[in-house]
């Protein structure tokens, strides 16, 4: 699997779709009252207040990786190994098939009271897909990607698609992809950020109805947004916070960084 993604290879046959039924748990486990998963990779009573998952590819940015917060527990996808261990945080669970890991990564991960959950290079779902079902599992309200740019486009769009997952609805899901910052919106959605700050509004999955938005140079009110459709591209915030709504349908907001 390459860095960028870890995406299965075409066709393949064998399953590994979801962490239970196909991964295999081992290595050292995380330190007793600090995971929300037991040695063997079960789900635990603890339920923490953020998830950060490390893709790989190309890390975050240093303004992205400045702004995470401190007390979250933290999952790596395969070479989101090296990304976590360069950004000084401690792994409390890594994921993947782990052909584009650095073993001495993986190794200070293991060292560091890392569980690692195993699969075979031949899957359904790729690295990070099956690193945010983990994420899921935790209980946590908030997961937030972090990395998985560069590289092939496939896997780029695919690292930013999979957010999208009907089965995450009702979590609050963002990512952070090299200096660029994405949200979902199923419901509302504060902007927070600066005058002149770069919003676009996508419609991926299916169209998305009653859009409004407040902050923003361009407004939506109470619009229909559709696939394929670039209405909501390069809006641009008026204020410092902005918000972002709909009434139905997953929007995925994307914020690049300022042209």
């Amino acid at each position: 699997m390459s860095p960028s993604s870890g995406s299965a290879p075409s066709g393949s046959s064998e399953s590994g779709s979801s962490a239970s039924s196909s991964g295999s748990v081992s290595a050292g486990s995380s330190p007793s009252g600090s995971s929300p998963f037991g040695p063997d990779g079960s789900a635990d009573a603890a339920v923490p207040p953020v998830v950060l998952v490390f893709a790989g590819g190309d890390p975050a940015g240093p303004g992205a990786l400045a702004s995470l917060p401190a007390d979250a527990y933290v999952i790596a996808a395969d070479s989101g190994v090296g990304h976590a261990r360069a950004a000084g945080r401690r792994i409390d669970l890594a994921v993947g098939d782990f052909d584009s890991v650095a073993p001495d990564d993986l190794d200070h991960a293991v060292g560091s009271g890392a569980v690692v959950e195993r699969h075979p290079v031949a899957k359904d779902r790729t690295d990070l897909h099956l690193a945010l079902d983990r994420a899921m599992a935790t209980g946590a309200a908030r997961v937030i990607v972090v990395g998985g740019g560069g590289g092939r486009l496939d896997h780029l769009l695919g690292n930013a698609l999979v957010l999208l997952d009907p089965a995450y609805a009702g979590r609050r899901l963002e990512a952070r992809i090299g200096d660029a910052r994405l949200d979902v919106v199923r419901d509302q959605l504060a902007l927070v950020g600066a005058v002149g700050d770069l919003v676009t509004l996508l419609a991926v999955t299916g169209p998305v109805h009653g859009s409004v938005t407040e902050g923003l140079a361009y407004p939506l009110r109470c619009e229909s947004l559709e696939p394929g459709s670039s209405r909501g591209i390069s809006n641009e915030q008026v204020a410092a916070e902005a918000t972002v709504a709909v009434a139905e349908g997953a929007l995925l907001v994307v914020r690049p960084g300022r042209a």
